[in-house]
């Protein structure tokens, strides 16, 4: 790789795919019954490619404003969330620069709506299910979306202030 990092695995498209198919699959069987499992394996397979093209496309995008490869934005991403040092030599500090740049803009564009519209949907499936009359069902969702949009925020403005960290130590 050209940062000078070891690609892991985990960056791999095909084992992000896999996860995908695996995670979609089980929770299909889990919700629907083992009796569903060709209605699981088709909706997995089609939640998997989606997320793989989703992530592809964000990685090239993401790869065209820094003009580095692809493959090099996750190790970019990684750098910036662990708090490493910035980058000595001049063409990666660059692309790190415009790589956080990048996301810093993307978070200014985006937050104003993505949160809202996620905490609307997340607790609104709770609240149908209450509506319905399925207390249980309402109850995991309602525990459910808690526990994801704290998590969500908590992620959000930890990487927002990890950028932030990074833009800082670039410039020093």
């Amino acid at each position: 790789m050209e940062n000078g990092t070891k690609r892991r695995p985990q960056d791999s498209l095909w084992v992000i795919g896999l996860f995908a198919l695996v995670v979609g699959f089980v929770v299909r069987l889990i919700f629907d019954g083992m009796s569903a499992w060709p209605y699981a394996a088709v909706s997995a397979a089609f939640l998997a490619g989606w997320t793989v093209w989703l992530v592809r496309r964000r990685r090239r995008h993401d790869a065209a404003t820094t003009g580095t490869e692809a493959d090099d934005v996750p190790a970019m991403e990684r750098q910036v969330l662990k708090g490493g040092p910035a980058p000595q030599d001049p063409r990666r500090r660059q692309a790190m620069a415009a790589f956080v740049a990048s996301r810093q803009e993307r978070i200014r564009r985006n937050s104003w709506w993505a949160l809202p519209l996620l905490a609307v949907l997340f607790f609104g499936v709770s609240a149908l299910c209450f509506a319905s009359g399925s207390v249980t069902a309402g109850g995991w969702t309602l525990a459910l979306a808690v526990v994801f949009m704290t998590w969500f925020t908590w992620y959000n403005r930890r990487f927002a202030r990890r950028l932030e960290q990074m833009r800082r130590r670039l410039q020093s």
